[in-house]
């Protein structure tokens, strides 16, 4: 591979689509190791980048996202945790999001942010109001949040619906049963596998910028009440159009299987469409700060 640095990864390298301006770096079929005090990535050849060996400059990342065939020595964990970079297992595009240590060093100044804004009922109001706005397009005048959800409730209804039509799917209606999940027909569970990849997405860009998933806005007594918060606003842009242009895909093809094929379009989609990214620009947006690692 030809870049910024013969044999390294540099994160201003233009074909390494899975190194973004955000200090995320994504890898996926290799070895993640310690050579000589330096930080080492052995790739296999993958869609993602060239087989070779990679040093990495772990000092301009804040997270490293591991993807499926990746794995990771310990010493590797120790440089991480002593230099206080994140790192993660996750699926492909970030389809799921399986752990993560805590916050890095350095990184008390949005989970601070978060709190104040969280704690203090009128600023609590304005960013769940700001939520909303990105939805619609413009801040209403309401000021009861029952009310916003209600106007919500009404513009997802006809999402569902001009969705369906757009892509020939017949739709019945919004059900979901908690304990018997595979009873809904496809759309329905289309929507539920999308919308389970979309919030692993959101738990990556609450991570990565230190926020604090409990803290929620609009939705309340979750662990990750935020997490839900930033997913909820990808609805429409993202959880619904995969849901519904997969669902017709198994509909026309019931040998496809549903969840298979709706995580490999997420992933797909999650990196063309550079969806964790938006998502923590949005979050830096609502909660006011700047953690110092988007573009100068």
């Amino acid at each position: 591979m030809s870049g910024l640095f013969s044999g390294r990864l540099g994160l201003a390298e233009s074909r390494i689509p899975h190194a973004d301006r955000h200090g995320l770096l994504w890898l996926t079929f290799g070895n993640l190791t310690v050579e000589d005090g330096t930080l080492h990535f052995r790739a296999a050849p993958s869609e993602w980048m060239d087989a070779g060996d990679y040093a990495i400059p772990y000092q301009g990342l804040s997270m490293i996202l591991l993807a499926p065939g990746t794995t990771v020595s310990h010493d590797a964990l120790r440089l991480l945790a002593r230099h206080g970079t994140l790192l993660a297992a996750v699926g492909d595009g970030g389809v799921k999001f399986y752990t993560a240590p805590p916050m890095g060093q350095g990184r008390s100044d949005v989970a601070r942010a978060h709190a104040r804004l969280w704690a203090d009922e009128k600023a609590r109001l304005d960013v769940a109001r700001h939520m909303y706005a990105f939805r619609f397009g413009r801040i209403l005048p309401h000021k009861d949040i029952a009310v916003l959800r209600g106007i919500e409730g009404a513009r997802v209804k006809e999402t569902y619906q001009l969705l369906a039509n757009q892509h020939g799917v017949e739709w019945k209606g919004r059900r979901y049963d908690r304990n018997n999940p595979n009873a809904a027909d496809i759309p329905n569970q289309a929507i539920n596998h999308a919308a389970t990849f979309v919030e692993a997405a959101a738990d990556v860009a609450v991570a990565a910028v230190g926020g604090l998933p409990p803290l929620g806005f609009i939705h309340e007594e979750s662990s990750n009440a935020f997490t839900l918060d930033i997913a909820d606003l990808f609805r429409a842009e993202v959880t619904l159009p995969l849901a519904f242009s997969v669902a017709k895909r198994v509909m026309d093809d019931p040998s496809l299987p549903l969840e298979r094929a709706l995580r490999k379009e997420a992933a797909r989609q999650f990196h063309k469409q550079k969806v964790i990214p938006k998502m923590i620009d949005r979050i830096k947006e609502l909660l006011h700060v700047d953690d110092g690692n988007g573009d100068a």
